[in-house]
């Protein structure tokens, strides 16, 4: 009964389920056959919607199309009309820009550049698309128009606006190198700052679109013009200068110029007006105020001409680096960077071949000079040639990258000075050994002659430029060691130079001093030349310069004065001869004497007599001109007289020679002092 049970239960429990599933399906179908039935609708509507859209689409694009084409023929009736009126304007570019073309850039430059602009494109679009029209032509001579007028406006601000340096500025920019403590530099603005600007604006224009070069031939001319009217009116300043006032103003030394120019004279040490100067020094200091025997006479206002001119040269040279310099600085705003060079080349030439000319001619004076044997004036070429191989190399550095015929001027120049100046240097060697002995010129007081001092001071010059002396000399050297000489080989050549003119000078002054008949004054000549050649040589460098080659030139100085000295003093051995004891017997105190012995003693004082005053009258108006040497040479013979001359009064004071004893006796040995006390001095 259980498994029946068991059975039934379990048939019932899967009948249950078999319901549920059915009921299941049974919905699941339901909701299939709803999902259906709403595809179908889905599908049904977006069915119509495509459809609808495929005639709405139908509908609209051919209007879109038909709007589009219709707005690109809008557009290109717009360009066409601004295309249009493009073209026309070129037709009317003449017009409108005919009154500003007129009138001109002056005041205006903008505004008249972008005329030109204008009337440039109009040019351009003829050519490119109506190259036969009658309106080219027009444009074209407008353009032309415009540019001549823009051309004639550079002219124009550059000749009204280009003026020549002042002088004092000139000498401001030169003094600025030489002070160490200028505060500020000394600049030139040459052009006002709104002038340079428009000259820049027409130049660039004109390079870009000139086509031609000639405003830059413009340019230098105008400006060559004013830097040659700068340097000639410094020139000019120094010559007014000194013509007025006798004093020029030098920048050498000075602070910077406040209201009035420093003025201070030149510094020249060079000039033959130094040479005077040391010669009367030397005659105050070295020589006592006696300077005999040379015939030189003061020519002061000549030398002053000469010192102007050649500090007048000097520093047109110095000007015309610095207006160089400042002339290229301006150039390089306005000239094209490839037409510089040759453009500053063309402006500085009136310059430069003008200076260079002016030294030519001091060449050629000098060498006229040379010829007249005037070698003093040789001496102007020394400062200017130190001052211009000084300069060179700024010179070179502003020279740069014009033509070699320029940069060859300044040492061409150089070199013809050097020439000219060895030259002067080995002709007055000659000259001094060569001078001629001549009586009429030689000083009747035995003083130191006109060559001596000549000499002196001329080798004194060369102090002052012994680099430049000693590169004449080594110029003209053909060794090998001369071709890369040092200043040490140049002082060997100048100090062998000097020892050869005193050479010369020693070798001329003996052969002079035979045309004296008396050897005394033979003796006192070479004396005093001798003195005065060694104390101008102590007085200043020459002595230091001299020892270079000839270390013992001193002590043969004096060896030589002491010679000439001696010389003279045996003069007097004709008068000492009488107041000795050689021939004569011993006189005993107050013995008698023979006739014969009495006149012998009679013959011994009236020989010093005579011969004392013989003597003293006749070297009373010679002359020694060092004072030392004078008093020494006094003393010498006092010691040397009077010594001899008491031994002789002793020996005879005490023996009857005579009834009148003061007929022989006539002079104490202090009066024979005071008479030699006056030789050498004629206001005695």
């Amino acid at each position: 009964m259980i498994p029946t049970q068991d059975a039934s239960a379990r048939k019932r429990e899967i009948d249950e389920k078999l319901k549920q599933e059915q009921d299941t399906l049974s919905f699941i179908r339901e909701n299939l056959e709803k999902s259906d039935q709403l595809t179908n609708s889905m599908v049904s509507i977006l069915s119509s919607f495509e459809s609808r859209l495929m005639q709405l689409e139908n509908s609209i694009i051919p209007v879109h199309k038909q709007t589009e084409n219709l707005q690109r023929l809008q557009d290109n009736v717009d360009k066409t009309l601004s295309c249009m009126d493009h073209v026309i304007s070129y037709y009317h570019v003449a017009k409108d820009t005919d009154k500003i073309i007129k009138e001109g850039p002056s005041g205006r430059l903008d505004e008249y550049l972008a005329c030109i602009a204008k009337i440039q494109k109009a040019v351009e679009y003829f050519q490119d698309n109506n190259p036969d029209s009658p309106e080219l032509n027009t444009v074209k001579v407008r353009f032309e128009k415009g540019k001549e007028l823009l051309e004639a406006e550079f002219h124009s601000l550059l000749t009204r606006y280009s003026k020549p340096v002042p002088p004092i500025l000139i000498l401001d920019m030169i003094g600025a190198d030489d002070e160490l403590d200028t505060q500020e530099e000394v600049t030139l603005d040459h052009l006002p700052e709104t002038v340079l600007q428009d000259i820049i604006c027409i130049s660039g224009w004109l390079v870009e679109y000139g086509r031609n070069q000639d405003f830059m031939n413009v340019y230098f001319q105008i400006r060559s013009s004013q830097l040659d009217r700068s340097v000639k009116s410094l020139k000019e300043h120094f010559r007014k200068s000194s013509s007025s006032s006798g004093v020029l103003y030098s920048p050498a030394v000075q602070n910077k110029r406040k209201d009035t120019p420093t003025k201070k004279p030149p510094k020249r040490p060079g000039t033959i007006r130094k040479a005077q100067n040391l010669l009367k020094q030397y005659s105050q200091h070295g020589l006592d105020g006696k300077k005999g025997g040379s015939n030189l006479t003061p020519m002061e206002g000549k030398d002053d001409v000469l010192d102007i001119e050649i500090d007048s040269y000097i520093h047109c040279i110095s000007a015309f680096v610095k207006l160089a310099q400042s002339e290229y600085q301006l150039l390089t705003y306005i000239i094209p960077e490839h037409h510089q060079k040759k453009t500053f080349d063309s402006l500085i030439q009136e310059a430069l071949d003008n200076l260079m000319l002016e030294g030519d001619n001091i060449v050629s004076a000098a060498r006229r000079a040379i010829m007249r044997h005037d070698y003093s004036a040789v001496l102007t070429i020394f400062p200017i040639l130190k001052h211009l191989k000084q300069t060179k190399p700024e010179f070179d550095q502003v020279l740069q990258g014009t033509a070699a015929s320029t940069k060859n001027k300044l040492p061409s120049l150089i070199t013809s000075m050097e020439t000219i100046g060895a030259k002067a240097l080995e002709e007055f060697a000659d000259s001094i050994k060569n001078d001629p002995d001549k009586e009429y010129n030689m000083p009747k007081d035995g003083t130191v002659h006109e060559l001596t001092s000549n000499a002196i001071l001329f080798l004194q010059q060369l102090l002052d430029f012994q680099e430049t002396a000693g590169a004449m000399l080594a110029s003209q050297e053909t060794s090998s060691s001369a071709s890369s000489y040092s200043s040490e080989f140049s002082r060997r050549l100048l100090s062998t130079y000097i020892c050869k003119v005193l050479g010369n000078l020693q070798l001329n002054l003996l052969s002079k001093s035979k045309v004296y008949e008396d050897t005394a004054l033979s003796a006192i000549f070479l004396h005093n030349n001798y003195n005065y050649t060694l104390k101008s040589l102590e007085k200043s460098e020459l002595i230091q310069l001299v020892s270079v080659t000839q270390r013992k030139a001193e002590t043969q100085y004096r060896e030589l004065i002491e010679q000439q000295i001696q010389s003279y003093q045996r003069s007097w051995l004709k008068v000492t001869e009488y107041i000795t004891d050689r021939n004569m017997p011993a006189f005993q105190p107050g013995a008698k004497l023979k006739d014969k012995e009495r006149q012998m003693i009679k013959d011994k004082f009236k020989g010093f007599n005579d011969g004392l005053e013989e003597l003293c009258k006749i070297q009373k108006v010679w002359a020694i001109p060092d004072k030392d040497q004078r008093d020494a040479i006094r003393q010498a013979q006092k010691r040397m007289i009077t010594q001899a001359y008491r031994a002789f009064l002793q020996r005879y004071t005490n023996i009857s020679f005579t009834k009148n004893p003061e007929k022989y006796h006539k002079y104490r040995p202090e009066q024979v002092e005071a008479m030699i006390e006056r030789l050498f001095d004629t206001s005695a």
